[in-house]
């Protein structure tokens, strides 16, 4: 922490008014439409142009059993009944859902406020002390106790400057305590001895005010280090000559390391210790390194993206930061889950802004790819030795990757109302068509199935008639499967391979890989060329799909067809289906087989 000493005394009491007005209006900022829709008659009628958000949070009223705090840093308030013994209710503006418990109640709470991310939990009952509470899971929730360093001071009170550092503010200085969640205990990283009278915290810079000398006419400020990402590679804002970057996340504290206790074999089985964060002994050198020459050691410093997550709520912003960094593909895919799911599902609006700007990246890949390509395939490339393939980086997210990862488990699950998984299955697509990146097979298959789960036959026939899901010889092959639910299907699908210039033989061929048995012997029936198939090349399909009942019934079309043709059902040996009129008398006996008809 950094101390500046300034000798301004605080305004009269005349000015708190415009200050006090200055406040709220970086709060009403909340309010958004709504807020200044309702407000809207008034500042008409009176010139009005700060008001109350329109949302605002709901807590029950302070009285004498229902106690009320505020905490500034995360801006939640706190409804503490009975001293927490029936019951402790957060809530924030932000904050979706309240977070409830109870404590035992050890006496009239002071002050009470979580640590940012809400992990560990402050509550000051007395003048000398601050106890602690982990919310952490798989922790024991057993209260530790910290008391002031400084003798004969009383705590005015504390407030937490990250995750695990918190500083203690008492009438003789300032206390900065390190919290060691998993140990139940503090460590104190520093103190300052001053005279205080009251203070003041502004969590945004990580600046505590205060009030000192017996006249109170002095305001020290103390600033405790935290740090801030920028990323030049974000748009910023340009003002003609200079382009102006803002810190991308709220300022955070590089996360609690532990030394190992150096030393013999036999002293090694000590705890680590604290590493002493922002030391005055530390020196940093470009773009990422971190050396203590003290403690002798070299640290490269990384971005976690996973708190990442959580730090930046715009998904537009979010995904054009993760798109900058080396380990991003879990994590975008991830988020991709998230915003399709409960309780984090998305508007369909910024669903579209993420897939837009993934395809961007996806597109840029494959033209780069394309390059390389043509100039290699042309020969140019031996002219120039430096030409190297472009490297595929995280930020590829493919088609494949979508569909692997986020959409088909996100169809698998059916939480959302149908409507919405279609919605997003063609926003998807729209985004591929609108940078000019051909949509696979598998996509338009996904959106094929889900609407048949739905029984939206109308609005598959108009997807299909209309050309919003391309034609291609698998997506003709799902169609005639779906003839015996949908029969307008079949012709669907012929219409299809006509369009794709198909042969017959290639898609009966393909019908029967996929084990659609029944499938291609329709399509070659509506062909009218089920007279000269090969028999046993569609029993040998029927035979391979383990299904006795699709056996008998193809065996019986062609035990059929040979009587129509030669007047016997039996088959010639020319046909060579000798093993499956065995295999037809070993599962249905020799009776089933079809009898000559005599006329």
């Amino acid at each position: 922490m950094a101390a500046a000493t300034g000798r301004d005394p605080p305004g009269p009491a005349e000015d708190e008014a415009p200050a006090a007005a200055t406040a709220a209006g970086r709060e009403g900022g909340g309010g958004g439409e709504e807020g200044e829709g309702r407000a809207r008659g008034g500042a008409e009628a009176g010139g009005c142009y700060l008001a109350l958000c329109a949302r605002p949070v709901h807590f029950e009223k302070a009285n004498a059993v229902n106690c009320v705090f505020f905490d500034e840093a995360n801006k939640q308030v706190f409804a503490v009944r009975s001293g927490g013994a029936t019951g402790v209710v957060v809530k924030g503006l932000e904050d979706r859902n309240p977070i409830s418990f109870r404590m035992e109640d050890k006496g009239e709470v002071k002050c009470i406020k979580f640590s940012l991310g809400n992990k560990i939990l402050a509550v000051q009952r007395t003048l000398k002390s601050v106890d602690f509470l982990n919310f952490i899971p798989d922790s024991p929730q057993l209260e530790y106790t910290q008391e002031c360093k400084t003798k004969n001071a009383n705590i005015l009170g504390f407030c937490w400057t990250s995750s695990t550092e918190i500083v203690f503010i008492t009438d003789q200085g300032i206390e900065f305590y390190q919290v060691l969640p998993e140990k139940r205990s503090l460590k104190l990283l520093k103190n300052q001895s001053i005279n205080v009278n009251w203070y003041m915290y502004c969590p945004e810079s990580s600046v505590i005010l205060l009030s000192t000398t017996v006249l109170g006419n002095v305001l020290q400020p103390f600033y405790f280090k935290t740090s801030v990402i920028f990323d030049i590679k974000l748009k910023g804002d340009f003002d003609g000559s200079t382009t102006i970057h803002q810190f991308v996340l709220p300022p955070r504290s590089i996360q609690p390391y532990q030394i190992p206790v150096a030393g013999p074999a036999s002293v090694t089985s000590q705890a680590p210790v604290p590493c002493k964060l922002y030391s005055s002994s530390w020196i940093v050198f470009q773009p990422d390194i971190i050396i203590s020459a003290s403690e002798g050691y070299l640290w490269s410093l990384q971005v976690k993206l996973e708190p990442v997550v959580n730090l930046l709520l715009d998904k537009g912003k979010l995904m054009d930061f993760l798109l900058q960094r080396k380990e991003c593909k879990m994590v975008i895919l991830s988020v991709c889950s998230q915003m399709l799911s409960e309780p984090e599902r998305g508007s369909l609006s910024v669903i579209a802004t993420v897939f837009d700007k993934l395809n961007n990246e996806y597109k840029k890949y494959l033209e780069a790819e394309q390059s390389y390509t043509m100039v290699v395939e042309t020969g140019l490339s031996r002219s120039n030795p430096l030409l190297k393939r472009p490297v595929r980086t995280q930020a590829v997210i493919d088609q494949s990757d979508m569909y692997t990862h986020v959409l088909s488990v996100f169809t698998e699950k059916k939480e959302a109302p149908h409507k919405f998984t279609i919605a997003v299955l063609m926003e998807y697509i729209r985004s591929l068509n609108q940078f000019q990146i051909a949509v696979q097979h598998y996509l338009y298959e996904l959106v094929i199935k889900t609407l048949v789960q739905h029984n939206l036959f109308y609005m598959l026939h108009q997807f299909l008639q209309y050309h919003v899901l391309s034609d291609s010889k698998p997506l003709a092959c799902l169609l005639l499967s779906l003839e015996s639910i949908y029969p307008p299907a079949h012709q669907l699908s012929l219409d299809m391979l006509k369009r794709l210039s198909t042969a017959n033989d290639e898609i009966v061929e393909v019908l029967l890989s996929k084990h659609q048995v029944l499938a291609a012997l329709r399509f070659i029936r509506g062909i009218g060329g089920h007279d000269s198939i090969s028999a046993r090349k569609f029993l040998d399909a029927a035979k391979q799909a383990e299904d006795e009942m699709l056996f008998y019934t193809i065996f019986r079309f062609f035990e059929q067809r040979n009587q129509r043709l030669r007047g016997n059902p039996s088959f010639t040996p020319g046909e060579h289906c000798e093993e499956h009129v065995t295999f037809f008398k070993q599962v249905f006996g020799e009776q089933a087989l079809m009898k000559p008809t005599t006329f």
